[in-house]
């Protein structure tokens, strides 16, 4: 029986989903009793979890405190680090004595770093460097679920996503995507910045693949829908999608960059303008893995 936590949210949703299409048996744990079979509210390195784990062989560990632009915790590192590295790491602990086989970890990429040199993607073997809280605490989890591996024999798998996007999406994707689908022209035509994606199936279909892949033990592994965009391309095919002109004035990012310190939104202007690449190779040759829909196809799954 397969473990889900944070069946509850965007990316526990759709996998619950195609792992009960797939005939696979699973519990949930979500902090609501709609789509959960156990409801858990709080996870730190107290969560009871005896009655979640009981007959459970394989666990896909969803459940965390995410990211946000604006943090309203005083410590927000603390705040990170209880759920996201104690409650991780209480649960891998609790899992591996009560017999559980193998612990899939769904962390982030950002644990390679907040941006990558264009041309120069990540890879899932290079030296990590996270800057903010979130990053930090999941990868101080990461660590400790390869130490907890070694020394009880229970298999650990690590997934670092990039942005996750498709049907239901919310926060920074789900904004750009309703910008984009309106009729303002953008002043984005400038933006050449190349960042990774991946599709909300595509994920699920990876965490499938590493729940019984005898190569996935051990690893981690970056996602992608294997093809890099710009936000001026991605804004393109959203609009192509709806039959429409892109309307991406060549605006200089100069004069961009410099908007954005005056209305205090430089670190937005980053993320819509810098390189956050994921190169993929490894997940594909290990796990012989190709993500199985396009971008297109998970683009048109949200504009549905």
């Amino acid at each position: 029986m397969i473990l889900v936590t944070g069946a509850n949210g965007f990316v526990g949703h759709r996998l619950t989903a195609d792992l009960r299409a797939q005939e696979q048996i699973i519990r949930t744990v979500g902090r609501t009793t709609r789509s959960a079979d156990i409801v858990i509210d709080a996870i730190d390195g107290r969560t009871d979890w005896r009655e979640a784990l009981k007959g459970i062989d394989r666990i896909v560990h969803l459940a965390a405190r995410v990211h946000m632009m604006k943090d309203s915790a005083s410590d927000p590192l603390e705040a990170f680090r209880t759920v996201n590295r104690d409650g991780t790491l209480h649960l891998a602990r609790e899992a591996a004595a009560a017999g559980v086989r193998r612990f899939v970890f769904i962390s982030t990429l950002k644990v390679n770093g907040e941006e990558t040199r264009p041309g120069h993607a990540f890879q899932a073997d290079d030296k990590p460097q996270p800057e903010d809280a979130y990053a930090i605490s999941k990868w101080e989890a990461e660590q400790g679920l390869m130490e907890i591996g070694r020394h009880t024999g229970m298999e650990t798998v690590i997934i670092r996503p990039p942005l996750v996007y498709g049907r239901g999406v919310k926060a920074n994707f789900a904004s750009l995507h309703r910008l984009a689908r309106t009729r303002l022209p953008l002043p984005f035509g400038k933006l050449s910045g190349r960042r990774s994606l991946l599709y909300v199936g595509n994920l699920s279909n990876l965490i499938s693949v590493c729940l019984d892949h005898s190569m996935a033990a051990g690893q981690t592994f970056l996602a992608s829908d294997g093809e890099d965009v710009s936000v001026a391309e991605l804004v393109r095919r959203i609009r192509r999608l709806e039959g429409r002109r892109s309307g991406l004035p060549p605006v200089p990012s100069t004069l961009l960059l410099s908007a954005a310190r005056l209305l205090g939104r430089e670190e937005m202007y980053r993320r819509l303008a810098g390189c956050l690449e994921a190169d993929v190779s490894k997940t594909r040759a290990l796990l012989n893995w190709t993500p199985p829909y396009t971008l297109d196809q998970g683009l048109a799954d949200m504009a549905d």
